[in-house]
């Protein structure tokens, strides 16, 4: 997961769609230059100018290799979860996180993030990005036994927005929250993530909506500072 075909689909499609497109862009560049005016004149009539088998074998090749390109972009970004009897392995980018079947007690939907818990209500797994579609995700699960709950996240309304200096918080959690906040400001989501599983060690789970964290206390790790 993602299946062998969606992967053809990219690997195989995303070439071919560039080899088309190089092919046929001397045929839209002498259509544009029959034009009373168009953008771009000087261009498109060197294009016209280069001998038509090599233009056309330049522009395939170069039209394949932009599509390899954009492949091995998709394929980065694309989440690959791999489920057995045994375990869960996600992995996503430069990271992967891998989690015995013993210890996840349930999996989930939230908006568009995997979520997986463990026994004590803590957040083991958030998984964002470019995720399989919900239906094989779930199917996938149960046909290993995991628990999977359709009706998403049974903790959402423990979330709390998160304040800077909330007393129910310790300061470590605040710096950890402070750290992610400007992370998330950037755009850095690998710093984020970190972020989240740093959080997820003191006992707070962290789920966002845009830019704005909401928290709350899961696992043993309470995140009352009088403990």
């Amino acid at each position: 997961m993602p299946t062998p075909g969606d992967r053809v689909v990219v690997w195989v499609g995303a070439p071919l769609l560039g080899a088309g497109a190089g092919w046929l862009l001397r045929y839209v560049a002498g259509w544009a230059t029959s034009l009373p005016w168009t953008p771009f004149e000087g261009p498109l009539r060197l294009i016209e100018s280069i001998p038509p088998t090599a233009f056309t074998i330049g522009a395939v090749v170069v039209g394949v290799v932009a599509g390899l390109v954009l492949a091995v972009i998709a394929d980065e970004y694309t989440v690959k979860i791999v489920i057995d009897d045994g375990r869960v392995s996600i992995a996503h980018r430069s990271s992967r996180q891998e989690l015995p079947r013993s210890a996840v007690a349930m999996a989930f939907l939230d908006a568009k993030h995997l979520v997986l818990l463990g026994h004590d209500s803590e957040e083991l797994v958030r998984q964002g990005g470019d995720l399989p579609r919900p239906r094989p995700l779930a199917q996938a699960f149960l046909a290993h036994g995991y628990p999977w709950r359709a009706e998403g996240d049974p903790h959402r309304e423990e979330f709390r927005r998160w304040a800077d200096g909330h007393p129910d918080l310790t300061d470590a959690a605040h710096a950890y929250l402070r750290a992610r906040a400007r992370a998330l400001e950037k755009g850095d989501d690998d710093d984020a993530e970190q972020l989240r599983q740093e959080l997820a060690r003191l006992g707070v789970a962290v789920r966002q909506e845009g830019k704005r964290q909401f928290w709350r206390p899961a696992g043993r790790g309470a995140a009352d500072p009088e403990t």
